[in-house]
């Protein structure tokens, strides 16, 4: 009996009346005579060898922004990072929730840039305690969900709300990168 054979037998056991496959994928390829061929691409950029370029490395600032036992639930704390510079206000917020990038002994402080992604709305004065959400924007209402790293909830912009990574050291909260680009900059620290 052929492997096809015994496929067809099985299959009609089992009382079936759906269209069957008489040939597995590996017995076409052979069949098919399919075979694997490899390309190679040289590469001449008109020099004899490669070039050494080292990486350029970003270094944020170590801001402190704020001591972690002043701060109140669902209340923003207001400062500017990385710099002074266009679309770098920022926040830090103790939200009661455990949050994505959130530090401290409940994991619920968090900071977020102000600035919408989609075409620079400022933000401030949108934040929502009960919903631990930013926005709507006053542009194209988009709002972004702080539990979630500020990944978007609603509305028009099509990337995250850069995150403000933070250290605890102690009782002092500070900023020391951020996650995503603020907009604006094609470099967060173009200043």
């Amino acid at each position: 009996m052929t492997k096809i054979d015994a496929h067809a037998e099985t299959a009609a056991g089992r009382g079936s009346r759906a269209p069957r496959c008489l040939i597995d994928r590996r017995d076409f390829l052979l069949a098919s005579g399919a075979t694997t061929f490899t390309v190679w691409v040289t590469m001449n950029a008109g020099t004899a060898h490669a070039e050494k370029v080292p990486a350029k490395v970003a270094t944020y600032p170590r801001m402190k922004v704020a001591k972690l036992s002043q701060l109140e639930a669902d209340t923003p704390v207001d400062f500017s990072y990385p710099d002074d510079g266009a679309y770098a206000e920022s926040f830090l917020v103790k939200m009661g929730v455990p949050a994505g990038g959130g530090i401290g002994p409940d994991r619920d402080v968090v900071a977020f840039s102000y600035t919408c992604t989609h075409q620079g709305g400022g933000m401030q004065e949108t934040y929502s305690g009960k919903t631990k959400s930013l926005g709507p924007c006053p542009l194209h209402l988009s709002t972004y969900d702080l539990r979630r790293h500020g990944i978007l909830i609603s509305g028009q912009a099509y990337q995250s709300l850069p995150q403000v990574l933070l250290e605890l050291e102690g009782d002092d909260i500070y900023a020391v990168g951020i996650f995503g680009l603020i907009y604006g900059r094609f470099d967060n620290l173009q200043g």
